[in-house]
């Protein structure tokens, strides 16, 4: 206490200057309406900077909650589109155009994702509590990930499309040759395209999706686009090479697809080849 009044004790004269300085700058304030506006102005500016500053703290730490917010919009939105029974711009949803519901979305997060060795696995935080199964397809909003191959109560387990196991149905999009989406172990970025007939008019830059002829994936999806190609041995089909939409190295949310008619159509495929 004895220093606050040796303090003012000794600053006495410039403390009144200050107490004298900030009375005469109130009365010219209020007193003319030119110092008024000018001073609300920058109070507001001031004030709006500081609260604009703790939004933008605010919303940094609500970016998880709102993360999962738009990822449960986009799983919606995505079932609207897979579930769609009209050929008309995929991104205008009108109920009126679906049909019953025959793939259903999950959203989840991937746990751990390898891509470095030759057999890679994603690890989803969804599992058999979550109604997930075998042969569930995962993708993202840019394209095809893996399919769901083992299960627990809460996890469940892909196997990556850079899996040299992995064996996918796709097709060439301008054409629609098709072919089997294999890995040969080497780059995260390409997969290749096998089996696509010579008369495939195959041209770099061109796209290639699902084909459409499994239980798994529905047609359309995307894979990535032809970046080369050469004939196999035989001379009768080609080899592609497909630099990937997705990077497989860089996998946050993903979308699980569950098409609602697949015991119905393996059934049907095991009664025919009996």
């Amino acid at each position: 206490m004895q220093q606050i009044f040796n303090f003012v004790i000794r600053n006495k004269t410039f403390l009144l200057f200050l107490l004298l300085f900030s009375i005469a700058l109130a009365l010219t304030i209020q007193s003319h309406s030119y110092h008024r506006s000018k001073f609300i102005n920058s109070a507001n500016f001031l004030t709006g900077g500081v609260y604009g500053t703790m939004n933008s703290v605010d919303q940094y730490f609500d970016l998880k909650t709102k993360n999962d917010i738009l990822a449960e919009e986009n799983q919606r939105l995505r079932e609207q589109l897979l579930n769609t029974n009209t050929s008309v711009d995929s991104t205008f949803i009108d109920s009126s155009t679906y049909a019953t519901e025959k793939y259903r979305v999950t959203v989840a997060d991937v746990y751990k994702n390898s891509y470095s060795s030759t057999n890679n696995y994603l690890t989803l935080n969804k599992g058999a509590n979550d109604s997930i199964k075998r042969d569930f397809g995962v993708i993202t909003s840019n394209g095809i990930i893996g399919i769901i191959d083992n299960t627990s109560k809460n996890y469940s387990r892909a196997l990556s499309i850079l899996n040299v196991k992995s064996k996918i149905n796709a097709k060439i999009k301008s054409t629609n040759h098709i072919g089997s989406l294999t890995w040969n172990g080497k780059s995260p970025v390409y997969v290749q395209l096998e089996d696509v007939s010579q008369f495939a008019p195959v041209k770099v830059g061109d796209t290639i999706q699902t084909g459409g002829e499994s239980s798994i994936f529905p047609k359309g999806i995307g894979i990535g686009t032809i970046t080369s190609f050469e004939s196999d041995i035989s001379g009768d089909t080609y080899t592609i090479q497909v630099q990937l939409f997705n990077d497989m190295t860089n996998i946050g949310t993903v979308y699980i697809l569950e098409n609602v008619d697949r015991t119905e159509i393996n059934l049907l495929e095991k009664s025919n080849n009996e």
